[in-house]
C-alpha cells in the first residue's frame, strides 16, 4: 500500500505538469540514468527487434453480418506504436486491431470497419499527426484503441510530455464524438534479455507512466486498461509463447492475451458489454477512488479499468473476461457492390 501512495503522488505531479505544461522532473538521479543508459544499449543489442513492416490490417471484419442492412458497420480505429500495429507477427488476423475488430463484430453482431494508423516506433509525439491522419479519412471513429509509452520510457521522453501529449489526444478524439480506450504504458521489465538493475527500473518506470497516463485519459473523459502486470508473469512465465521471434514485441498468442484483456472495456465504452451496470462489485474490490489512487492501484493490477464518472472520482473495475469463441479474420476490403449476391 505505502508503494501505491507513492506512486498515486508522483502520477498526480506528472499529470498536473502535464496540465500546465511543464517537462516534469525526473525520478531517477544523474548516476542512475547514466547507468540506464548503458543497460539499455547492451539490451538493445541482445534484443535486437524487428525491422519488417507489420501486416496491413484495415478492412471490413465480421463477415457473418455483413447482409443484415439494419446494422451499419462500427468504425474502430486503432493509434499507438508498433504494439498497437501488430509488429512481430506476420498475418493480418493476428494483429491487436483484428483481434478486437473481430471480438468487437461478433458481441455487436454487426460489421466493423477498422483503420489503424499505428506507426511501429512512435512515441506520444506522434499521437498528434496519427489523430489528424484518422479524423481526416472519413467519418469520425465510433470509438478508438490507444496504445503508446514503451518507447517514451526507452527514448527517455519527459512524462509530463508524454501525458500531455496521450491527452490532447483523447481530448481531440472525445471532442469528435469517438469514444476511447487507451491500454497503458507496457511492463518493460518484462523483456526477456533485459538483466538487473535495469529490469527493475524498467518496471518502476513503466508503471509510473501507466498510473500518470491514466489520470490524463480519465480527465480527458477516456477509459484505460492496464496491460504490464496482466501481461507481466505471463510474459516470464512463458516467453517462447507470448514474445516473438525478435525477443521483444507479442507473438500472436501475446497480442491474443491482450486483446482479451482490452475487449470488454472497449465493448463497455459502446454499452454492449454483459455487464451494463457502471457501478462498482466490492466483492471484486471494484470502487469509486480519488482518479490518481485508482490510477496507481490500476498500474500494480493488470486488467483493470479506469473510468471516470464522478470526478474527482473514478471508478476502478475489473471486468469478467469472457471468453468468446471468435474466429480472428484476415480484413476484407473489398467495396459493398462487390460483396453483394
Amino acid at each position: 500500500m505505502p508503494m501505491t501512495m507513492s506512486r498515486a503522488r508522483v502520477a498526480r505531479r506528472i499529470a498536473t505538469a502535464a496540465a500546465v505544461g511543464g517537462g516534469g522532473a525526473g525520478l531517477l538521479g544523474v548516476a542512475a540514468v547514466g547507468l540506464l543508459l548503458t543497460e539499455v544499449r547492451l539490451a538493445r543489442r541482445t534484443v535486437g527487434g524487428s525491422t519488417e513492416l507489420p501486416p496491413p490490417a484495415d478492412g471490413r471484419y465480421g463477415a457473418t453480418f455483413w447482409y443484415r442492412t439494419d446494422r451499419t458497420p462500427l468504425r474502430l480505429g486503432f493509434l499507438g506504436d508498433s504494439t498497437a500495429a501488430g509488429q512481430g507477427v506476420t498475418r493480418a488476423r493476428q494483429t491487436p486491431g483484428a483481434l478486437l475488430a473481430s471480438g468487437l463484430a461478433a458481441i455487436a453482431e454487426r460489421p466493423v470497419d477498422l483503420r489503424n494508423v499505428a506507426l511501429p516506433g512512435a512515441q506520444s509525439d506522434d499521437l498528434e499527426r496519427q489523430v489528424t491522419l484518422l479524423l481526416a479519412d472519413g467519418p469520425a471513429p465510433d470509438v478508438c484503441v490507444i496504445m503508446i509509452g514503451a518507447n517514451d520510457v526507452t527514448h527517455r521522453m519527459p512524462f509530463a510530455t508524454s501525458v500531455r501529449m496521450l491527452s490532447e489526444a483523447v481530448a481531440r478524439l472525445r471532442e469528435a464524438g469517438c469514444e476511447v480506450v487507451v491500454g497503458t504504458c507496457p511492463d518493460l521489465g518484462t523483456i526477456e534479455p533485459v538483466y538487473q538493475p535495469l529490469r527493475w527500473v524498467a518496471r518502476r518506470l513503466s508503471r509510473q507512466l501507466a498510473a500518470a497516463q491514466t489520470i490524463g485519459v480519465v480527465e480527458n473523459g477516456g477509459r484505460t486498461v492496464s496491460l504490464g502486470d496482466l501481461l507481466g508473469p505471463e510474459f516470464e512465465a512463458n516467453p517462447r509463447e507470448l514474445f516473438s521471434s525478435d525477443n521483444y514485441h507479442p507473438s500472436a498468442e501475446g497480442y491474443a492475451t491482450a486483446a482479451m484483456a482490452v475487449l470488454p472495456t472497449l465493448c463497455a465504452a459502446l454499452g454492449l458489454w454483459p455487464e451494463e451496470e457502471e457501478r462498482p462489485e466490492p466483492a471484486r474490490r471494484e470502487g469509486f477512488l480519488p482518479v490518481e489512487e485508482a490510477a496507481a492501484q490500476a498500474a500494480s493490477e493488470g486488467g483493470t479499468e479506469v473510468a471516470g464518472s464522478r470526478a474527482p472520482w473514478a471508478l476502478l473495475k475489473h471486468r469478467r473476461r469472457q471468453r468468446i469463441a471468435v474466429q480472428a479474420e484476415e480484413p476484407a476490403t473489398e467495396t459493398e457492390e462487390e460483396r453483394a449476391p
